[in-house]
């Protein structure tokens, strides 16, 4: 096992090597290196961060979703739905993070990477479960953390917090039913704030 110092500029280079103009921008930001590429790039720029010889990124630590709608700048490529790939290679001791864009803010769909690492799997069913991103060419796409009558994706900013439908046990029917929302949404003041004297406060 070859073993190096870890130096984030020295990652980058390889990363810039291995993927080139596929690199849509990068930084380096406490000493963590971050590159964006295109989604068309996508497949392509995993597969060369796996393989390529500087890079040899072996594992894929975390995938997960971002919308950011609700952010005060936005996203950096003006779009919505964002992946954000993890990848560590032991081998050379270093990091970095993959961020890719889904085109289509509706209907948001990237390639599947689990033919790449089969770790993703559950990775990609979770970001489609929570944020409704479809994972092309996954083999087992379907929700993995809400129950199966589910209704939207809970990770989105526009999703109610109360959720669209509650459920409970039904004892004469003998099964879990699915009912409108009872839950009024409401906004607690924490009492230190609507009281001016608690707790001998002036």
């Amino acid at each position: 096992m070859t073993t190096l110092s870890v130096v984030p500029e020295d990652t980058l280079k390889a990363v810039q090597a291995a993927l080139g103009d596929k690199i849509k921008s990068f930084k380096v930001v406490f000493g963590e290196v971050t590159v964006w590429v295109a989604a068309t790039d996508y497949h392509s720029a995993a597969l060369a961060l796996r393989d390529a010889p500087g890079c040899s990124f072996e594992q894929l630590i975390d995938l997960c979703g971002v919308d950011y709608s609700e952010y005060l700048d936005g996203s950096p490529q003006g779009l919505r739905f964002c992946v954000v790939l993890h990848l560590l290679s032991v081998n050379l001791n270093q990091r970095v993070r993959l961020k890719v864009f889904a085109t289509d803010d509706l209907a948001p769909m990237l390639p599947t990477v689990i033919d790449i690492w089969s770790a993703a799997n559950w990775f990609e069913r979770e970001a489609f479960d929570l944020f409704g991103i479809v994972f092309d060419g996954h083999t087992d796409l379907r929700r993995i953390l809400t129950d199966y009558g589910f209704i939207g994706h809970p990770f989105r900013k526009d999703f109610p917090r109360t959720g669209h439908v509650e459920m409970r046990y039904d004892s004469e029917l003998g099964r879990i039913i699915y009912q409108p929302i009872t839950i009024e949404e409401r906004e607690t003041t924490p009492r230190v704030i609507r009281e001016s004297n608690y707790g001998g406060l002036q």
